[in-house]
């Protein structure tokens, strides 16, 4: 191994870093994001499979000629799933990522990649 290559944290850094508050804060606010942001999916999705296996009239309610709100409600679990996504990325760049810098810059010693 070249010596100009930076070695990799000793497991008592990692232990520090864990340990610390600024880790800590990292994992609640991620913690704060995705608990809440998967309950709501998954009551989304729940819903979406109930009303298609008990509310037959409701979700073959016709919306535009032979499109349903079955397939309607249907093609917006991706659209759901698209946002979800879009939103964690924008939480992670202004929320999450600045915290985890600092602390990736503090276990490396300063340096930049």
């Amino acid at each position: 191994m070249n010596s100009t290559e930076p070695q990799p944290p000793e497991a008592e850094t990692w232990a520090a870093v864990h340990g610390s508050e600024e880790f800590q804060r990292l994992r609640k606010r991620l913690r704060n994001f995705v608990f809440p942001m998967t309950a709501l999916f998954l009551t989304w999705y729940l819903t979406y499979v109930l009303l298609a296996d008990y509310a037959h009239d409701f979700m073959s309610i016709k919306v535009v000629g032979n499109i349903n709100l079955g397939l309607v409600l249907g093609l917006l679990q991706f659209v759901s799933t698209f946002v979800i996504t879009g939103v964690y990325v924008r939480y992670a760049n202004r929320k999450l990522d600045p915290i985890a810098e600092r602390i990736r810059d503090e276990v490396e010693g300063g340096e930049k990649r």
